[in-house]
Protein backbone atom coordinates (compact mmCIF):
# COMPACT_ATOMS: atom_id res chain seq x y z
CA UNK A 1 0.00 0.00 0.00
CA UNK A 2 0.73 3.67 -0.53
CA UNK A 3 0.46 5.91 2.36
CA UNK A 4 0.97 9.41 1.66
CA UNK A 5 1.26 11.82 4.69
CA UNK A 6 0.68 15.97 3.96
CA UNK A 7 2.44 17.98 6.85
CA UNK A 8 2.44 21.85 6.64
CA UNK A 9 5.77 22.18 8.88
CA UNK A 10 8.35 20.41 9.44
CA UNK A 11 7.92 17.87 12.64
CA UNK A 12 3.64 18.01 11.98
CA UNK A 13 3.82 14.76 10.45
CA UNK A 14 5.68 13.02 13.13
CA UNK A 15 3.79 14.54 16.26
CA UNK A 16 0.48 13.58 14.50
CA UNK A 17 1.51 10.55 12.40
CA UNK A 18 4.97 9.39 13.76
CA UNK A 19 3.80 6.04 15.07
CA UNK A 20 1.41 5.47 12.27
CA UNK A 21 4.45 6.20 10.00
CA UNK A 22 6.67 3.47 11.70
CA UNK A 23 3.83 1.07 12.04
CA UNK A 24 3.21 1.25 8.31
CA UNK A 25 6.70 1.11 7.14
CA UNK A 26 7.48 -2.23 9.64
CA UNK A 27 4.46 -4.32 7.79
CA UNK A 28 6.38 -3.26 4.37
CA UNK A 29 4.08 -0.47 3.12
CA UNK A 30 5.12 2.21 0.94
CA UNK A 31 5.31 5.98 3.22
CA UNK A 32 5.75 9.28 1.34
CA UNK A 33 5.96 12.46 3.44
CA UNK A 34 5.10 15.67 1.91
CA UNK A 35 5.89 18.88 4.02
CA UNK A 36 4.39 21.94 2.42
CA UNK A 37 5.83 24.91 3.78
CA UNK A 38 9.94 26.54 4.48
CA UNK A 39 11.23 29.46 5.76
CA UNK A 40 12.31 30.80 2.72
CA UNK A 41 13.58 33.97 3.82
CA UNK A 42 15.83 32.34 5.82
CA UNK A 43 17.04 29.28 3.49
CA UNK A 44 20.34 28.35 6.08
CA UNK A 45 17.75 27.43 8.41
CA UNK A 46 15.26 25.85 5.94
CA UNK A 47 17.99 23.52 4.93
CA UNK A 48 19.01 22.84 8.01
CA UNK A 49 15.03 21.81 8.98
CA UNK A 50 14.56 19.78 6.04
CA UNK A 51 17.88 17.75 6.70
CA UNK A 52 16.43 17.16 10.34
CA UNK A 53 13.47 15.74 8.69
CA UNK A 54 14.68 13.10 6.90
CA UNK A 55 17.17 12.08 9.54
CA UNK A 56 13.19 11.75 11.49
CA UNK A 57 12.04 10.08 8.45
CA UNK A 58 14.78 7.48 8.14
CA UNK A 59 14.19 6.95 11.35
CA UNK A 60 10.69 6.37 10.66
CA UNK A 61 11.27 4.36 7.60
CA UNK A 62 9.92 6.67 5.18
CA UNK A 63 10.38 5.98 1.58
CA UNK A 64 10.65 9.16 -0.16
CA UNK A 65 10.34 13.08 1.85
CA UNK A 66 9.16 15.51 -0.23
CA UNK A 67 9.41 19.38 -0.31
CA UNK A 68 7.30 21.88 -2.08
CA UNK A 69 8.60 24.71 -0.41
CA UNK A 70 5.67 27.12 -0.23
CA UNK A 71 6.09 30.39 2.10
CA UNK A 72 5.87 29.07 5.66
CA UNK A 73 2.94 31.62 7.52
CA UNK A 74 1.81 33.17 3.63
CA UNK A 75 0.40 29.55 2.69
CA UNK A 76 -2.83 31.81 2.63
CA UNK A 77 -1.56 34.17 -0.08
CA UNK A 78 -0.11 32.39 -2.17
CA UNK A 79 -2.13 32.45 -5.07
CA UNK A 80 -4.57 29.40 -5.06
CA UNK A 81 -3.37 27.22 -8.56
CA UNK A 82 -0.14 27.38 -7.73
CA UNK A 83 -0.64 25.52 -4.34
CA UNK A 84 -3.22 23.53 -5.89
CA UNK A 85 -1.21 22.61 -8.68
CA UNK A 86 1.96 21.26 -6.45
CA UNK A 87 -0.92 19.38 -4.45
CA UNK A 88 -2.21 17.32 -7.38
CA UNK A 89 1.10 16.81 -8.67
CA UNK A 90 2.24 15.06 -5.64
CA UNK A 91 -1.11 13.01 -5.16
CA UNK A 92 -0.65 12.20 -9.37
CA UNK A 93 2.89 10.97 -9.19
CA UNK A 94 2.49 8.71 -5.65
CA UNK A 95 -0.85 7.59 -6.13
CA UNK A 96 -1.90 7.30 -2.60
CA UNK A 97 -4.22 4.47 -1.25
CA UNK A 98 -4.57 6.29 2.11
CA UNK A 99 -3.83 9.82 2.80
CA UNK A 100 -3.31 11.96 6.12
CA UNK A 101 -4.05 15.36 6.41
CA UNK A 102 -4.02 17.92 9.30
CA UNK A 103 -7.03 19.15 10.70
CA UNK A 104 -8.41 21.99 9.72
CA UNK A 105 -9.69 23.89 13.05
CA UNK A 106 -6.07 24.22 14.33
CA UNK A 107 -5.06 27.41 14.83
CA UNK A 108 -2.19 28.02 12.49
CA UNK A 109 -3.69 28.68 9.37
CA UNK A 110 -1.00 26.94 7.19
CA UNK A 111 -2.71 23.77 8.42
CA UNK A 112 -6.02 24.58 7.46
CA UNK A 113 -4.63 25.46 3.92
CA UNK A 114 -2.68 22.64 3.60
CA UNK A 115 -5.84 20.34 4.56
CA UNK A 116 -8.06 22.22 1.60
CA UNK A 117 -5.31 22.04 -0.93
CA UNK A 118 -4.60 18.46 -0.32
CA UNK A 119 -8.57 17.38 0.11
CA UNK A 120 -8.72 18.91 -3.67
CA UNK A 121 -5.82 16.77 -4.83
CA UNK A 122 -7.51 13.82 -3.53
CA UNK A 123 -11.11 14.44 -5.10
CA UNK A 124 -12.28 10.82 -6.01
CA UNK A 125 -12.64 10.69 -9.32
CA UNK A 126 -8.81 11.64 -10.19
CA UNK A 127 -7.74 9.15 -7.65
CA UNK A 128 -10.39 5.97 -7.57
CA UNK A 129 -6.99 4.13 -5.88
CA UNK A 130 -7.47 6.06 -2.89
CA UNK A 131 -9.09 4.14 -0.10
CA UNK A 132 -9.42 6.36 3.11
CA UNK A 133 -8.20 9.86 4.26
CA UNK A 134 -7.61 10.92 7.62
CA UNK A 135 -7.29 14.10 9.61
CA UNK A 136 -4.30 13.97 12.63
CA UNK A 137 -3.77 16.44 15.60
CA UNK A 138 -0.73 18.25 15.97
CA UNK A 139 0.30 19.34 19.70
CA UNK A 140 0.46 22.79 20.35
CA UNK A 141 -1.98 23.19 17.35
CA UNK A 142 -5.17 21.34 17.41
CA UNK A 143 -5.60 21.99 20.84
CA UNK A 144 -4.68 25.61 21.29
CA UNK A 145 -7.23 27.45 19.13
CA UNK A 146 -10.67 28.69 20.14
CA UNK A 147 -12.83 25.86 20.45
CA UNK A 148 -16.55 25.88 18.65
CA UNK A 149 -18.66 23.40 16.89
CA UNK A 150 -16.53 24.08 13.50
CA UNK A 151 -13.05 23.45 14.91
CA UNK A 152 -13.15 20.74 17.58
CA UNK A 153 -11.06 17.79 16.89
CA UNK A 154 -13.65 14.61 16.99
CA UNK A 155 -11.11 10.86 16.73
CA UNK A 156 -12.98 8.57 15.47
CA UNK A 157 -10.37 6.29 14.37
CA UNK A 158 -7.56 5.22 17.01
CA UNK A 159 -4.34 3.10 15.78
CA UNK A 160 -2.09 0.89 17.93
CA UNK A 161 1.21 2.19 18.08
CA UNK A 162 2.59 0.80 21.34
CA UNK A 163 4.82 -0.87 19.22
CA UNK A 164 6.45 1.90 17.28
CA UNK A 165 6.00 4.89 20.22
CA UNK A 166 9.93 4.90 20.88
CA UNK A 167 10.26 5.63 17.14
CA UNK A 168 8.11 8.36 17.18
CA UNK A 169 9.83 9.94 20.11
CA UNK A 170 13.30 9.33 18.72
CA UNK A 171 12.01 10.92 15.24
CA UNK A 172 11.04 14.25 17.42
CA UNK A 173 13.98 14.10 18.91
CA UNK A 174 15.57 14.85 15.47
CA UNK A 175 14.43 18.51 15.52
CA UNK A 176 16.72 20.20 18.02
CA UNK A 177 14.94 23.46 17.85
CA UNK A 178 11.69 22.41 17.97
CA UNK A 179 11.73 20.09 21.42
CA UNK A 180 10.77 21.84 24.31
CA UNK A 181 10.81 21.25 28.02
CA UNK A 182 7.29 20.14 29.29
CA UNK A 183 4.98 21.29 30.08
CA UNK A 184 5.16 22.73 26.52
CA UNK A 185 3.19 20.33 23.97
CA UNK A 186 6.05 19.77 21.68
CA UNK A 187 8.06 17.98 24.45
CA UNK A 188 8.62 14.25 24.72
CA UNK A 189 6.53 14.01 28.27
CA UNK A 190 3.53 15.51 26.29
CA UNK A 191 3.64 13.10 23.04
CA UNK A 192 4.24 10.09 25.52
CA UNK A 193 1.08 11.47 27.50
CA UNK A 194 -1.30 12.39 24.60
CA UNK A 195 -0.44 8.75 22.96
CA UNK A 196 -1.24 7.47 26.39
CA UNK A 197 -4.08 8.87 26.83
CA UNK A 198 -5.28 8.08 23.39
CA UNK A 199 -4.71 4.63 24.00
CA UNK A 200 -6.59 4.47 26.91
CA UNK A 201 -9.80 4.93 24.88
CA UNK A 202 -9.51 2.06 23.14
CA UNK A 203 -7.72 -0.09 26.13
CA UNK A 204 -4.05 0.14 24.57
CA UNK A 205 -0.69 1.32 25.58
CA UNK A 206 0.07 4.06 23.09
CA UNK A 207 -2.18 5.22 20.14
CA UNK A 208 -2.70 8.12 17.59
CA UNK A 209 -5.99 9.36 16.92
CA UNK A 210 -7.53 10.31 13.34
CA UNK A 211 -10.60 11.61 12.00
CA UNK A 212 -11.82 9.69 9.53
CA UNK A 213 -12.51 12.17 6.31
CA UNK A 214 -13.67 9.49 3.59
CA UNK A 215 -13.49 6.10 3.27
CA UNK A 216 -14.25 3.31 0.57
CA UNK A 217 -15.14 -0.20 1.35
Amino acid sequence: MRILVFAPHNDDEVLGVGGTIAKYAKQGHEVYICEVTAWLQNMESANRLQQQAREAHDILGVKESIFLNLPVVHLKETDTHIKNKKFCDVVERIKPEIAFIPHTGDIHVDHAETAMAAMVALRPISNPQLQAIYAYETLSETEWNIPNVTNAFIPNTWSDISDTIELKKQAMLCFKEQVKDFPHPRSINAIDALAQLRGSTVGVLYAEAFTLVRCKI
